[in-house]
């Protein structure tokens, strides 16, 4: 089975229970915080995944991974399952497939806006309002400051990238001179 259905799979199943439970948005954030930190720590995912290590050993450090990020009992019950059928390797996969089901559900849509210069809170708050009209969903903006672009903005969303940057603009523009 290849990766990324295994990660559907699971991250499909934990959906389903979130729902279940209503706590779809708690499980989103603790499966966050515990990847990240398995994703920085090259030591801890080392030990995890390592066929090597006894598996009570590697219990023993996912709980105390577990304990200092105060994760609920069921999300231990899930990073058990997944340490005991040998799939903590999948878990960024798992969280970035969680996170697109739970928008999905939620009808969510995540936007990347990239500026030349740092957005006022009014700014971001038109931007977002303005994405928001146009998709009929909720968008939840990352913005991240590139002053590369000179101006203007670049926006990615739903898979789709929308450039009115003015670097992109001069780029249009000297393609055009340049063929005459």
């Amino acid at each position: 089975m290849s990766t990324s259905a295994i990660s559907k799979r699971y991250a499909k199943a934990l959906v389903a229970l979130g729902t279940e439970q209503n706590k779809v948005d708690e499980f989103g954030r603790e499966l966050e915080r515990l990847s990240a930190v398995v994703a920085s720590e090259e030591l801890l995912r080392l030990l995890l995944e390592s066929p090597t290590l006894a598996q009570s050993k590697k219990a023993g450090i996912l709980d105390e991974v577990m304990n200092l990020l105060d994760i609920s009992a069921e999300m231990r019950k899930f990073f058990g399952l997944l340490l005991e059928k040998d799939r903590m390797q999948y878990i960024v996969q798992i969280q970035q497939n969680y996170r697109s089901l739970a928008d999905e559900l939620s009808g969510t849509l995540r936007a990347k806006v990239t500026v030349a210069s740092t957005l006022s809170d009014a700014q971001k708050s038109a931007i977002g309002g303005e994405l928001e009209k146009q998709t009929g969903k909720k968008v939840e903006l990352t913005v991240s400051v590139d002053p590369a672009l000179i101006g203007g903005l670049r926006t990615e969303i739903g898979g789709r990238l929308f450039d009115g940057s003015i670097k992109t603009q001069l780029k249009r523009i000297e393609d055009t001179l340049t063929k005459g």
